[in-house]
């Protein structure tokens, strides 16, 4: 059976929302927990509209906080569909703020979320496949590749049974640590 072909524009997702001052931290700043929650939100959102599914959070590759974000900031989530697996799919999210007084906009953090599509008993399924439309969409890809191939080695270096500490002392010597054994 052949898999569905879809082009990523079909599942991108936008959200915009201001930032009140009860989203802030002790600092004045937007929590950084918050905006997980919106990323979560919109990752879950992106997926499922591609997937036409129930999805889950597998995993969180990487969450770069890169500007803090002001109380009064438009703040603008946009995701897409970077890679797509078997049932998995790799949605990459770019955070934007904005000073709605100023215009001034900054790019305040970068996100990949890997997302697996279930059915209404729990299991996996198997989502549409991409149509790659031009060179980004190619490179997001290939990183969505890439990304995966480091998880797994990742994975499979440091599992809890076959990791010796022994092998990689070596690796210490350039910081600041001390080992101390009982």
């Amino acid at each position: 059976m052949k898999r569905e072909l879809k082009i990523i524009a079909d599942s991108q997702i936008s959200l915009s929302q201001l930032m009140l001052p009860s989203y802030s931290n002790f600092n004045g700043k937007i929590h950084g927990g918050y905006i997980l929650s919106l990323l979560d939100q919109i990752a879950f959102a992106c997926a499922s509209k591609h997937s036409r599914a129930y999805c889950v959070t597998a995993s969180v590759d990487t969450v770069d906080f890169l500007s803090p974000i002001e109380i009064g900031e438009l703040v603008t989530l946009k995701a897409s569909v970077n890679y797509v697996g078997n049932s998995s799919m790799i949605i990459g999210i770019r955070v934007e703020a904005e000073n709605i007084q100023t215009g001034v906009v900054k790019h305040c953090n970068s996100s990949y979320f890997t997302m697996i599509a279930k059915d209404e008993a729990g299991n996996s399924i198997p989502v549409p496949g991409l149509i790659l439309k031009d060179d980004n969409d190619i490179r997001r890809f290939i990183k969505g590749i890439k990304r995966n191939k480091i998880k797994l080695k990742r994975k499979k270096e440091f599992q809890e049974t076959s990791f010796s500490s022994e092998e990689y002392l070596h690796l210490l010597e350039d910081f600041h640590v001390k080992i101390e054994r009982n």
